[in-house]
C-alpha cells in the first residue's frame, strides 16, 4: 500500500504567511516531516508525494531525510483538486493508496483504526469521520446504520449539514483504478470532482465505510490555526534541554520545556512551559516567555521583553518587547517599546478581514499575523487581527489600525493631526523596488 502526501496545493487564505502549511516548523521539523514519520511509525513505508513546481525540489530534499522508506514523486502543474493531484500521479499508483492531507494534525491512531478497520476487506475504500459540536467549514459525511457513507456533502452552509460527522482527509481506496473511472465521468464546475466520484461510486453501490475518529485532529485553514498545533506537539512532547544549552543561574525555567541546541538564557529571564525555543537563540535579560509560545531558531528575545502564547519564525529580533498571541514569520526586527495588542476593548472575539469580508478567529485574544522580512520601529502598536504583508515597515510611533499589503512602508504623516489630539495620521506608500527588504 502507498501513502500519498497531498503537497501540490496553494494556501491562499494564510496569507501573509507564505510558506507551505506543510512546511512549517514544529519542534524543529517541518510539518511534513511529522506527518511522514508518523506513517512510517504506523507500519508504512511507501510514500508517494504530490508536490507543485514551487516545493517540489524541497519536498524531495525533506524526504531524503527519512529513513527507512521509499519515495517517489509527482508534479501537480496547477492547483486544480485533489483529483487532479492524484491523476497526476496516476503512473505511480497501482491498487491500494492511501490519500493524506499533510495540513492535517491527527494522532497515530488515525493510522491505526482505519488499517484495522481495512482488515476485513468488507468495503472499497475507508474514510474518517470526525464528531464536530459547531459548524466547521469542511466537508461533511452522512452515514447510514451500518456507517457507510450515503454521500458527502462539500462546505454545506450552516445550518443546513447532513451531519455532525466531518470529512478527514485520510481516506484509504482499495482499488484506485476504480476511483479514476469515476473520476473521469465528473461533471462539475467546482474543485470537487474527487468528492463527486466517491458519491458517485456510493450510488453505484460501492460500499465505503466511515470509520469514527475521536482523537486530536486540527486542521490548518487560517493563520490562527497554527496555534492549535503548535498546543498539540507541545502536550504530547517530553521535557528536553540541550546539553549545550547555556542558563544562568538566576534564570527561572518552568513546566514542560524542549530548549535546542546552543540557546542562551541569561540573567532573570523567565520561561514558563510548556514552550519550545529552537536552536541558537538567545533569551536577554528579564525577558518572559510565556506558556505556548513556540519560538523558531537563531531568535534573539531581548531585554524586557514578553513572548505570550505566539509562533515566531527563525531570526526574529525583539527588545523591550510585547508579542500577544500573534504569528510571525522569519527574518523579522522589533524595535523598543513595540506592542502587539491582542484584545479587544469590548472584549468580543477578534476578527480578521480577508478582501471586504471579515472571518471570525473565535478567539477573544489574538494579536498580529506578520509576514517574513518585516521591521517594525520603535514604540510602534499593531491592533489586534492585523495582518502585516512580507517585506514590510511599521515606523516609528505608528499604531497600525489597518492591514499593511506587502513591500509597503508605513509612517507617521507630518502635516496632518487626528481630531486635534496630537496623533499623527498615517501615510503609505510604496517601496522602490531597490530597497524592498529581503531583496
Amino acid at each position: 500500500m502507498k501513502v500519498v502526501f497531498l503537497c501540490g496545493g496553494v494556501g491562499k487564505r494564510m496569507f501573509p504567511i507564505t510558506e507551505d502549511k506543510f512546511l512549517l516548523d514544529f519542534m524543529g521539523k517541518t510539518l511534513l516531516e511529522h506527518q511522514i514519520e508518523m506513517a512510517r511509525d504506523s507500519g508504512l513505508n511507501e510514500f508517494v508525494i504530490i508536490g507543485n513546481s514551487g516545493n517540489i525540489e524541497r519536498v524531495k530534499k525533506l524526504a531524503s531525510s527519512v529513513k527507512g522508506t521509499k519515495f517517489e514523486f509527482a508534479l501537480q502543474t496547477q492547483p486544480l483538486g485533489i483529483a487532479d493531484a492524484l491523476k497526476s500521479a496516476a503512473s505511480l499508483l497501482n491498487s491500494e493508496i492511501l490519500v493524506v492531507n499533510p495540513n492535517d494534525v491527527f494522532d497515530k491512531s488515525a493510522y491505526s483504526m482505519l488499517l484495522e478497520a481495512y482488515k476485513g476487506r468488507a468495503a472499497s475504500s475507508y474514510m474518517l469521520g470526525y464528531k464536530v459540536k459547531q459548524y466547521f467549514p469542511g466537508g461533511y459525511l452522512a452515514v447510514n446504520d451500518r456507517e457507510e457513507l450515503t454521500r458527502i456533502v462539500e462546505k454545506p452552509e450552516p445550518g443546513t449539514e447532513p451531519s455532525d460527522l466531518v470529512n478527514i482527509l485520510l481516506h484509504l481506496h482499495t482499488n484506485v483504478q476504480r476511483l479514476f473511472e469515476y473520476i473521469d465521468i465528473v461533471q462539475t464546475t467546482r474543485d470537487d470532482v474527487y468528492e463527486c466520484a466517491i458519491d458517485g461510486m456510493v450510488r453505484h453501490a460501492h460500499k465505503i465505510k466511515v470509520v469514527n475518529y475521536d482523537g486530536r485532529w486540527a486542521p490548518i485553514k487560517y493563520p490562527w490555526h497554527i496555534f492549535d498545533i503548535v498546543k498539540i506537539f507541545l502536550d504530547e512532547t517530553e521535557k528536553r534541554i540541550a546539553k549545550s544549552v547555556s542558563i544562568s543561574d538566576r534564570a527561572t525555567i518552568s513546566g514542560k520545556v524542549v530548549i535546542g541546541e546552543n540557546v542562551r538564557i541569561l540573567e532573570n529571564a523567565v520561561v514558563r512551559g510548556p514552550v519550545y525555543i529552537g536552536p541558537n537563540c538567545v533569551i536577554g535579560n528579564n525577558a518572559l516567555i510565556r506558556e505556548y509560545s513556540h519560538i523558531g531558531a537563531g531568535c534573539v528575545v531581548g531585554f524586557s521583553t514578553e513572548i505570550k502564547g505566539s509562533y515566531i519564525g527563525d531570526n526574529c529580533w525583539f527588545h523591550s518587547s510585547y508579542i500577544g498571541d500573534s504569528i510571525i514569520g522569519n527574518n523579522c526586527s522589533f524595535g523598543a517599546g513595540t506592542v502587539t495588542a491582542n484584545f479587544r476593548f469590548d472584549e468580543k472575539t477578534v476578527p480578521v478581514r480577508y478582501n471586504e469580508a471579515k472571518v471570525d478567529t473565535g478567539k477573544d485574544h489574538f494579536g498580529a499575523i506578520i509576514g517574513d522580512n518585516c521591521k517594525m520601529g520603535i514604540n510602534s502598536g499593531i491592533l489586534p487581527g492585523r495582518r502585516i504583508g512580507p517585506n514590510s515597515i511599521v515606523g516609528s510611533h505608528v499604531c497600525l489600525t489597518e492591514d499593511l499589503p506587502p513591500d509597503t512602508i508605513v509612517n507617521c504623516a507630518q502635516q496632518n493631526h487626528f481630531e486635534n489630539h496630537g496623533i499623527a495620521l498615517h501615510k503609505v506608500k510604496k517601496l522602490e523596488p531597490e530597497n524592498r527588504l529581503g531583496k
